[in-house]
């Protein structure tokens, strides 16, 4: 593997560059201050909106120009807003990367951000929202995110009907001013390109844009307990939670292990123990989710109402009772799981590109491949053990929606 190239630029962004000349393609994602928790309390949906209309116009192009340009570079492009970032991404022959970037720089240093755009723009987020509430399994895990990590850094990025229909113009122009600058922006390549042109690329795309002041990370104020969304549903759909620590902690992997051999892949415990052997659900499981100063592992199972009790306790048990009968063949199996993914993540300039995001993002730097492949080769049974065994899950937060509610002991 190639090594990673960082430079800073003169207006507070960090550019990473990662060649892989074996590929033929080339991939960048811009990741900004300006997510979910920037918003104002009372303007939750907001942090999307403007990523929205940032893309409706930009430079010297209007929006139907921008779709035709991205087209025409082969970008295969994404967009999206998280608890603290916003993110824009493409993927593309190696020969655009330098088109893209320019482009994306229009993007969002200066977009039109058309205010007879602005309804068309909160009708689709609308659409995006009644989406999420037809769908049980999604409106779970949205509560249950809030209930996690408090309102502000919980919540999701959809917003509300009611904050939606409340959304001005003036509070998209202002949010825009407000966090869409250099600082701490991050800038990440991947792909078959050479670091000292991406960095001038970049130098030209954004050495000279302002900076702002940083936000400082909200803190954390979710509380552990119970809740029930009543639906006249012939399913039963299950949710839980529980504090755990986060991507970048000494002792993250150990932690990440054991929840590895609980939920990943059809060998793993839950999806044996709890679907197969039992037949408690048609399908369970759970994962770890990180934010800058906290984490949590976040599970859902879907299940019938005459199998729902059963199937949270056992889920549960399985859980708690993880570090008491561990083998040594279910970390090695994850072992692979994790190798085989980084192998994979080589054939994709994309994935490099946005891992190499994520991890400067959550801790201050981009982490060498074999740097993470030692890591988790490293692991021993006794790590995981251990670990398990001193930091028993506690604090759940579960919400289930169905017929009836459950009992939580």
């Amino acid at each position: 593997m190639t090594d990673i190239h960082q430079h800073q630029l003169p207006s507070g962004m960090t550019v990473l560059a990662q060649p892989m000349p074996w590929l033929r393609t080339a991939a960048f994602t811009l990741s900004l201050r300006a997510g979910v928790q920037d918003e104002p309390m009372d303007q939750s949906g907001l942090s999307s909106l403007v990523c929205e209309m940032v893309q409706r116009g930009a430079g010297h192009h209007n929006s139907r120009d921008l779709v035709a340009i991205q087209d025409n570079l082969g970008m295969d492009r994404n967009s999206g807003v998280a608890t603290a970032t916003v993110s824009f991404g493409g993927a593309m022959p190696r020969e655009s990367i330098r088109d893209a970037i320019l482009l994306y720089a229009d993007i969002v240093r200066r977009p039109h951000l058309p205010s007879d755009q602005l309804d068309d723009a909160l009708m689709m987020m609308l659409h995006e929202l009644r989406a999420i509430e037809d769908e049980p399994a999604q409106r779970v895990m949205r509560r249950l995110r809030e209930m996690h990590y408090g309102k502000r850094l919980g919540r999701g990025s959809q917003g509300t009907n009611e904050s939606l229909s409340s959304l001005t113009m003036k509070q998209v122009q202002e949010f825009y001013q407000s966090h869409y600058n250099a600082t701490e922006s991050i800038l990440t390549v991947a792909g078959d390109i050479r670091p000292d042109e991406i960095f001038a690329i970049a130098e030209e795309a954004f050495g000279d844009w302002k900076s702002g002041e940083p936000c400082p990370m909200p803190v954390p104020d979710g509380n552990p307990g119970y809740e029930h969304l009543q639906a006249d549903s012939s399913q039963t759909h299950i949710g839980f939670s529980f504090p755990n620590i986060w991507y970048g902690h000494k002792d993250y992997f150990r932690m990440r292990a054991g929840i590895g051999i609980l939920s990943d892949g059809m060998s793993s415990r839950l999806f044996d123990r709890v679907r197969e052997k039992r037949g408690l659900c048609y399908t369970v499981s759970a994962s770890c989710h990180s934010l800058r100063n906290a984490g949590g592992v976040f599970g859902y199972a879907g299940t019938t109402p005459q199998r729902a009790q059963e199937t949270l306790d056992v889920t549960l048990g399985e859980i708690q009772n993880l570090a008491d009968d561990l083998e040594q063949q279910e970390l090695d199996r994850w072992k692979v799981r994790i190798e085989s993914a980084l192998i994979m993540e080589q054939e994709s300039s994309a994935s490099r590109a946005s891992s190499l995001a994520s991890d400067f993002i959550q801790i201050g730097r981009a982490m060498p491949t074999e740097e993470l492949s030692a890591m988790i080769e490293s692991l021993t049974l006794d790590d995981v053990r251990d670990y398990w065994k001193q930091h028993q899950p506690a604090d759940y937060r579960i919400v289930t929606l169905g017929v009836e509610p459950l009992t939580v002991k």
